[in-house]
């Protein structure tokens, strides 16, 4: 989730990739000295993508001009190591993790999984409210129970061959526990047989539409999912189709986030649902639907008479949340976005090169742009994750940045909240984590990129929305070639 205050110095220990505990000065797994500034990394290619906002004259919608245009330039990229496509975060082939998915439809096999399984709405993808569990993956032996860290279930292990039969078969009408996978929920919302209390509604949440897909996880260590998300589709006066995701992300500071992420999603997702059949030019809609989002979470912060006395600090503290979106159209690639949740550009062949389409509203961000720290430095800092931009009645002013597209490839395109992205920052990482077949199987690939985030610890709330963008063969000379 996004925080207003300061943040650990850094994201995670430089020797082991565990992200440290705020305050720490060395790290608690490898004893790693995190004082230290890491130097700056060689090589900082820049890969701009400067595209006209407008479509070519050949264009299938002739929209008007948009009335408001905020484009910024790519942040160099950071090269790392990083896993090869096609593998999960463990290194094991796709093959293994397609079967262990498949396994893991019981679903309380997170106990020894990374990734959320099952497609329905039960959250399962992490360990239950009642449990406190901190999970260290041992990293060299993946998937190894007796060096996972994580406690024993305090009911009888559901993947046993016992309680098979029990999952399969639940009473009529009834909740089966997600722990015991043999007890009835009770209305309170705990289990009959073993008392494991169950996980809520937006713990865990997937939802595919068409070849747009996302899923959102509350993490490892919170007790609750404040991210939100919203896809959709619709279609342009024309006939041609047009793809929405927004994703959100609360931030934790403040009071109600999830409530905050809620409303901004849904309220983005209805706006742009409303003016993009109307026949309004996408990066203008995509302005529209950020005020919308502003105006729904400033809605939460209007209390009635009396709130003061249940939360002295709610009038004081207004609810707020980041907000990207990503709108596929006439061929077009939109983007919008206030905070520091991210849009990643994948190419469908992999050797050509990644992109990020974002920059961060961030205390670094805005120490690199200017010029008084590098890119190492300034994210070493503590105040390198203080967000400078969001949705809310308390936020400075509202100044969303929205930028347009037209790739001449197909590619994948990645929505993300920094629940993802502190495990796989630059646009290279990010490439290296999508699973080859994310563009044909959407759902699957963001299961794997939210698996990705949980097996590197799980820190924060993660969500993640898949579009695949695919283009009608033509010549070259796009503007998107840079890409």
């Amino acid at each position: 989730m996004s925080q207003s205050h300061q943040q650990p110095a850094l994201s995670k220990c430089p020797r082991c990739d565990e992200p440290p505990a705020a305050g720490d000065l060395f790290c608690g797994v490898c004893g790693y000295d995190l004082s230290a500034v890491p130097a700056r990394p060689g090589d900082r290619p820049t890969m701009a993508i400067t595209v006209p906002p407008a479509a070519s004259g050949s264009e299938a919608v002739r929209w008007p001009a948009a009335a408001e245009t905020d484009s910024s330039d790519v942040p160099a990229p950071v090269h790392r190591p990083s896993d090869l496509p096609g593998t999960d975060s463990g290194g094991r082939p796709l093959a293994e993790q397609e079967q262990q998915r498949e396994q893991a439809q019981e679903p309380s096999a997170a106990a020894g999984q990374g990734a959320p399984v099952g497609p329905g709405p039960e959250p399962v993808g992490g360990p239950e409210p009642s449990a406190v569990p901190v999970r260290h993956d041992d990293r060299a032996v993946p998937g190894g129970a007796e060096h996972s860290g994580d406690f024993a279930l305090a009911a009888p292990d559901p993947r046993t061959a016992e309680h098979a039969a029990a999952a399969a078969a639940p009473a009529a009408g009834g909740k089966v526990c997600v722990a015991c996978r043999s007890g009835r929920v009770d209305p309170d919302g705990y289990c009959e047989n073993c008392g494991h209390a169950q996980p809520r509604e937006r713990d865990h949440m997937e939802q595919e539409l068409g070849s747009v897909a996302a899923v959102s996880d509350r993490g490892l260590r919170h007790h609750r999912n404040e991210d939100s998300f919203a896809v959709s589709s619709t279609a342009l006066p024309d006939g041609s189709p047009a793809v929405v995701a927004i994703v959100c992300d609360g931030v934790s500071s403040a009071s109600r986030p999830d409530e905050a992420s809620a409303a901004a999603a849904s309220a983005a997702n209805e706006s742009l649902l409303e003016s993009l059949p109307r026949g309004t030019h996408p990066q203008q809609a995509m302005h529209e639907a950020i005020v919308a989002a502003s105006e729904a979470v400033n809605a939460l912060a209007q209390e009635p008479a009396g709130a003061m006395e249940h939360d002295a600090h709610r009038h004081q503290n207004a609810p707020a949340c980041t907000l990207v979106g990503a709108v596929m159209a006439g061929e077009l690639l939109i983007v919008g976005w206030v905070g520091d949740s991210r849009v990643y550009w994948v190419p469908e062949d992999r050797s050509r090169p990644t992109a990020r389409l974002t920059e961060d509203d961030s205390w670094a961000a805005q120490m690199v742009a200017a010029g008084l720290m590098n890119e190492a430095e300034a994210y070493a800092d503590e105040r390198a994750h203080a967000i400078t931009g969001w949705l809310g009645a308390d936020a400075y002013e509202l100044e969303p940045h929205t930028a347009a597209f037209k790739p001449d490839r197909p590619g994948l395109v990645v929505v993300c909240t920094d629940g993802l992205w502190n495990y796989a920052e630059s646009a290279e990482e990010m490439a290296a984590a999508v699973p080859a077949d994310a563009q044909e199987h959407p759902l699957r690939g963001a299961q794997v990129l939210v698996g990705h985030a949980l097996d590197g610890g799980g820190h924060d709330n993660v969500t993640v929305a898949l579009l695949p963008f695919a283009v009608r063969p033509q010549g070259a000379g796009s503007a998107c070639e840079t890409v």
